[in-house]
């Protein structure tokens, strides 16, 4: 036997095409993709017949049944799409690369409503003609913050651009040294600043700074003074900062707006659950700042959005920014937005229905009979690992309260018959996509971030890939 004898067993297109299981993709997947990818695995056989040594042209055969399978894992591959459902088993709750928060499932249907249909996204139905995209979430953001205007964008980067451009463009702002935050993607508040066209004041030190500092620095082209909340990092030690309510002040006395990044945006007080305290949008209005800014999509559980509340008349103005028109947010964050802040009108049904809010609240006793259920699935597999509950930590993630590790309970397992690394890597790629951690040669399961619907899938996989 020789290549070209090889060759001229690789079927036709047409030969394939006709094969009873990829006629039954016919419907799902178009012809010309089907025979896109036909080609495209048959070209694969081909290269390697070209690759053979004359030593191995004897023993190799063209496997068809192996040829159809793939052309059929190729198409669901394509047509799949990139962005997948996954299982968050870090015990992150708010995991940056895994999508942030998730939206609650009572509000699923409200917001399908509107993404399948046409909506008045930008008509008054009152009135009969244009209307504001912006006036959906004014009424429930303001029943909830008391805040006497309203303006969404769509992340918090945007809205602190969206603020400085608008109020401090060619003017200066102070804010302390020990606030100039980097978030993630090496996004950093004084570049923001740069790009917003105000000047940035430093003031005070890293690790302290006093009122008297923001004093010194004000003259006759201050802006602003700009507070930022240092959500994703502490200093700790010998520090001094100073509070919103002592900066608002200042502000009053020199007429200057005060403008306060919250980052996260926190509606409940999480200490009343467990947590450490972190200061609340609320809260910031009621010590005095004029303009907030805080994310849609960390500790509020809703979708990706920066939200600025606070005094009327610099919100107008913002609205009336050019920048507005290319921040601004479409109908499905607006639906998702203004359906979770709903929840909020019942803090226990928020703490119970926001899927954020809910993990990190779970208590110790809910945690453990989590840990039991799925331990006591994947225990009767028998599978060959051993197989434990332990105490761990959970985090909150997403660049908020980097130092609470909350107490969670984990299902550690360390198999056999292959290494822990590779059974993270075969559980990651998965159909279902499990992402865990491994700690202390480990693989460990956080019950905190996962749902007990999922608990099945995991111990499927566990088995798929195991047994």
């Amino acid at each position: 036997m020789n290549k070209k004898s090889l060759f001229s067993q690789l079927p036709s297109v047409e030969e394939i095409l006709n094969n009873k299981k990829i006629m039954g993709l016919i419907e799902k997947y178009s012809r010309n993709l089907i025979v896109d990818t036909i080609r495209d695995c048959i070209d694969d056989v081909r290269k390697r017949i070209i690759s053979l040594k004359d030593c191995e042209i004897d023993t190799f055969y063209i496997d068809y049944d192996k040829l159809i399978e793939n052309i059929i894992k190729n198409l669901e591959s394509v047509y799949s799409l990139s962005l997948k459902k996954v299982i968050n088993a870090t015990g992150v709750v708010i995991h940056t690369n895994l999508g942030r928060s998730l939206l609650s499932d009572s509000i699923k249907e409200d917001v399908w409503k509107i993404a399948s249909r046409y909506t008045n996204l930008e008509y008054d139905l009152e009135l009969g003609q244009r209307g504001s995209r912006y006036s959906h979430l004014e009424d429930i953001i303001k029943k909830l913050t008391g805040a006497e205007s309203v303006l969404v964008v769509n992340n918090n980067a945007a809205a602190v651009l969206l603020v400085l451009s608008t109020l401090a463009n060619g003017k200066e702002v102070i804010v302390s040294r020990g606030e100039l935050v980097e978030i993630g993607g090496s996004f950093r508040i004084p570049k923001v600043m740069e790009q917003s066209g105000a000047i940035l004041r430093e003031v005070g030190t890293t690790n302290k700074t006093h009122i008297k500092d923001y004093e010194e620095e004000i003259n006759e082209n201050t802006a602003l003074l700009l507070k930022v909340h240092t959500s994703n990092y502490r200093i700790l030690g010998f520090t001094k900062t100073v509070d919103i309510d002592e900066l608002s002040i200042l502000g009053k006395k020199y007429n200057l707006p005060v403008v306060e990044d919250l980052g996260s945006g926190l509606f409940i007080d999480i200490s009343r659950y467990g947590l450490k305290y972190e200061p609340t949008v609320i809260d910031s209005l009621k010590k005095g700042a004029d303009i907030v800014t805080f994310s849609g999509d960390k500790i509020l559980g809703g979708p990706q959005a920066g939200i600025i509340i606070g005094k009327k008349e610099y919100i107008e103005k913002m609205k009336k920014n050019q920048l507005t028109r290319a921040l601004r947010v479409d109908k499905l964050t607006i639906a998702a937005l203004e359906a979770t802040f709903k929840l909020y009108l019942d803090e226990n049904r928020a703490i119970k229905e926001v899927p954020t809010l809910r993990m990190l609240t779970f208590t110790a006793d809910e945690l453990s009979k989590k840990a039991e259920k799925l331990y006591n699935m994947i225990k009767n597999e028998k599978l060959d690992i051993d197989l434990n509950i332990e105490d761990g930590y959970s985090q909150v993630g997403g660049g908020s309260m980097p130092l609470e590790n909350i107490k969670t309970k984990v299902i550690t397992i360390i198999p056999k018959r292959i290494s822990v690394s590779e059974l993270e890597r075969k559980l990651r790629l998965c159909e279902n996509h499990i992402i865990a951690r491994i700690y202390d040669n480990k693989y460990v399961i956080d019950v905190r971030t996962v749902f007990e619907d999922e608990f099945e899938i995991i111990v499927k996989e566990l088995v798929n890939v195991l047994k």
